[in-house]
């Protein structure tokens, strides 16, 4: 049994990650911690996990984090990046849900974290957790950064077309969308019922904290730097993010098939039949990315739909499916949970 512990357990992420390893057969979870609610039953909180979590949250100072196999940071940017290290030299690995360790470039992660970074050092250790491109790093890792909710589907979306070479990469564009719950659960003004239902706006149109993740994931792909306009917006729904990306054709080639033929074995990545518009609703609560491609009106742009549980495949399941890949696992162990309908 993997034992693990949870670092910043009180959030929509932190009680997603809960609700999955509950149901995780080699998984033990040992401590979970919360400064602020210290002492309290983990049940008591979210009544979804009666007589499935019995544990109480604990101090982080006084949890014995260490005895750990894996600890997940919860926790909001910044937390992890103080606070990892000493669980690291202590021989326990790491997976941040944050954004403390995926920018490589300390300076851009500063400037766009507004920061100083406290263990610069693990940056460059750290490997970059999106499983469908960085498979084998992630076995050998001991710390993993998940990846955000946008860069989740914007770069899946994406992939198999830059891989490929088939796009022009200078002029890539993402419109997407997401859930309040991609906000957290912390009480803002913009997430509260009478502001964001029956609403919708776009936000961060001049700079989104998910802009330098994205270019650089995508940039790998290509092996060289790319052009993306990314304008993220705030739809009336608790989960689900929907991602239009439109590309222009560079290489004529079977586009459908160059999705198939990518995605093929991956147990987590679903492409739809030609012609097919993936919503929301078909990924709730699941640990899965549903995509479909489209060449309007035979024209030379491509629009790729993609759609994903933002605290799912989003962050708590790629997670897990991150940590069972560290510990040789199955990498569907404990994630076959199907959508939720209606």
């Amino acid at each position: 049994m993997i034992k693990v512990g949870i670092v910043g357990g009180t959030g929509y992420t932190g009680v997603e990650l809960l609700r999955l390893l509950a149901q995780h057969p080699g998984v033990q979870i040992v401590a979970i911690t919360s400064r602020g609610d210290a002492g309290t039953p983990v049940a008591s909180m979210f009544p979804s996990l009666r007589r499935r979590v019995e544990l109480k949250f604990e101090d982080p100072a006084s949890a014995n984090l260490q005895s750990c196999d894996l600890v997940f940071f919860a926790t909001p940017n910044g937390v992890a990046m103080e606070q990892a290290p000493a669980l690291l030299d202590a021989g326990v690995r790491v997976i941040d849900l944050a954004a403390d360790y995926r920018i490589r470039n300390l300076a851009e992660w500063e400037r766009w974290y507004g920061m100083r970074h406290a263990s610069p050092d693990w940056i460059e250790k750290a490997v970059y957790g999106l499983p469908e491109l960085s498979r084998a790093a992630i076995r050998n890792a001991r710390l993993v950064a998940n990846p955000g909710c946008y860069p989740t589907a914007v770069q899946l979306g994406f992939m198999p077309l830059v891989e490929a070479g088939l796009v022009d990469v200078d002029h890539l564009i993402a419109d997407a969308k997401s859930g309040v719950s991609g906000a957290g659960r912390k009480a803002e003004v913009a997430t509260l019922f009478a502001e964001a239902s029956d609403n919708f706006k776009a936000y961060g149109v001049p700079g989104h904290r998910h802009l330098p993740e994205i270019a650089q994931g995508l940039s790998t792909m290509a092996g060289r730097a790319v052009g993306l306009t990314f304008v993220p917006h705030l739809t009336p729904m608790i989960r689900g993010i929907h991602a239009t990306l439109y590309a222009r054709i560079e290489t004529e080639a079977d586009f459908q098939e160059v999705f198939e033929q990518r995605y093929g074995g991956e147990a987590f990545v679903d492409v739809l039949p030609a012609g097919s518009h993936p919503d929301t609703r078909s990924v709730r609560a699941a640990n899965v990315c549903r995509l479909a491609v489209h060449r309007p009106q035979g024209g030379n742009t491509l629009v790729v739909l993609a759609v994903i549980d933002n605290l799912v495949k989003g962050a708590a399941g790629q997670a897990i499916q991150n940590m069972n890949l560290m510990f040789g696992l199955p990498e569907t162990e404990g994630l076959w949970q199907l959508p939720v309908l209606p």
